[in-house]
């Protein structure tokens, strides 16, 4: 029996300027993302954990915590919510006896997210179990785009549905066609949509080994590929689209994959730049690379990993990608996505499986340390109002203060018991959290 080599991955297993900043702002009113009040996407409108502008927290919540709104019963996976307008976007697997089918089937379903109640589900036939672990259910965040709806399964099926009620556009079988790995846990690498019409883009880590396809373009019209690109294997990072030039048609693509990061050029596939990252063995990348433009207009990534990989930061253009600060030593985090709120970072330190894990502060221009906080549980962090929603691994939830001095915690509460690793969404002053059996919907919205 030959477990042990990928023990040290079970944690994992259960989740998964100037003119360039006049770009991002041209970028984001044509993207097709909803902005106000909605969580489109994995880790929010820009893909970076930060709420919608308008977004209002209270101040504190009640001793009970905050009031929940509804809860219902989901299937297994550790994909978390989306959330436009008052659709919420759920991606699970449901058991064969439960939805009356031959097999089990992945599900995308859409809930009303006034009353939790279903407005409409479709699937697909799964078979799926992970090399490591337990879970057998899709990981990848849903992605919302103007009047559609992207999931990318465990098996590498890729499904685009109408959101208002459901319809299949089109469904690929991404790792039959290219002949890709499911790797430890399934495919866990969240597509990302760039661009509008017929020019709008589905992008995938996929991973194949045929035909150069470790990442794919397919049209988000029809599903037909466009471009393929890389024989490089797929990692558990989403892709973050960031414009590098203000006259692009589409923007750029930053992506990690299993031993690399890069900048591709959306509308062509071409590598622009790319660095080594990540290392051979029982490792994963999982954090999503972090884009960040301070008050000078210069645009900065971040990148990092655990299981002795570390971070790089620095700025980044289409011609390269300079750190200023590297190393394990400031921050190594498993699968969580750090925020930055100005000129600080903040992020969950280290490994859900190999405790303890830290909440950290950080200066993002030199990786110093400017605090460290020991927390019970790994956790994953939503930035919103000035505030810090803390949401452990745990079930526990914490309100924090933002301070480059010390952990300033607000409120505490445990709405959900059980182990939460799915990622959870922020939209309307309602958060949304699920364990391995439920979601539930809470207020925490700053009240009248």
């Amino acid at each position: 029996m030959v477990m042990p080599f990928p023990e040290c991955l079970r944690g994992l297993s259960r989740v998964c300027c100037g003119g360039i900043l006049l770009a991002v702002v041209a970028w984001l009113e044509g993207s097709g993302v909803v902005a106000a009040g909605d969580w489109p996407q994995v880790l929010g409108p820009q893909r970076n954990g930060q709420a919608a502008a308008d977004e209002q927290l209270a101040e504190s919540w009640p001793a009970a915590g905050p009031p929940l709104v509804w809860q219902r019963p989901v299937g297994s996976g550790f994909a978390g919510p989306a959330v436009a307008g008052s659709t919420l976007m759920l991606f699970h697997r449901l058991p064969a006896a439960e939805i009356g089918a031959a097999v089990d089937q992945e599900v995308v379903e859409a809930i009303d997210t006034a009353t939790g109640k279903t407005l409409w589900r479709d699937g697909h036939p799964t078979r799926f179990r992970p090399q490591v672990g337990g879970g057998d259910g899709p990981l990848c965040v849903p992605v919302i785009h103007n009047n559609v709806v992207v999931t990318y399964g465990a098996e590498g099926v890729l499904s685009c549905h109408q959101l208002a009620d459901g319809k299949l556009i089109w469904q690929r079988d991404t790792h039959r066609d290219y002949d890709a790995r499911e790797g430890y846990f399934g495919a866990g690498s969240a597509p990302v949509v760039v661009g509008d019409g017929q020019d709008a883009l589905v992008i995938v880590n996929v991973g194949g080994s045929r035909a150069s396809a470790g990442i794919v373009a397919f049209g988000l019209t029809d599903g037909e590929p466009r471009w393929s690109a890389t024989d490089e294997p797929a990692s558990y990072a989403a892709a973050v689209a960031v414009p590098t030039s203000a006259t692009d048609r589409l923007p750029d693509v930053v992506m990690i994959t299993r031993y690399r990061c890069l900048l591709l050029d959306a509308a062509t596939g071409a590598v622009r730049w790319e660095v080594p990252f990540g290392m051979r063995g029982p490792t994963v990348n999982a954090s999503s690379p972090l884009v960040m433009t301070d008050t000078s207009g210069e645009t900065s990534l971040l990148i990092t990993a655990s299981y002795g990989v570390g971070s790089q930061c620095g700025p980044f253009d289409a011609t390269g990608f300079r750190p200023r600060w590297e190393g394990t030593a400031s921050l190594a985090t498993q699968y969580a996505t750090p925020v930055a709120l100005g000129a600080t970072l903040f992020a969950f330190d280290g490994r859900e499986d190999v405790p303890p894990a830290s909440l950290v502060c950080l200066d993002a221009s030199t990786g110093k340390e400017r605090w460290r906080e020991p927390q019970p549980s790994y956790g994953t962090l939503v930035a919103a109002d000035g505030k810090l929603l803390a949401v452990g691994t745990d079930g526990r939830l914490q309100l924090i203060r933002p301070d480059a001095e010390k952990l300033t915690v607000l409120a505490t509460a445990t709405p959900l018991q059980g182990t939460l690793r799915a990622l959870p969404a922020l939209a309307d002053g309602r958060l949304y959290l699920r364990n391995d059996s439920t979601l539930i919907s809470l207020n925490v919205g700053r009240q009248p």
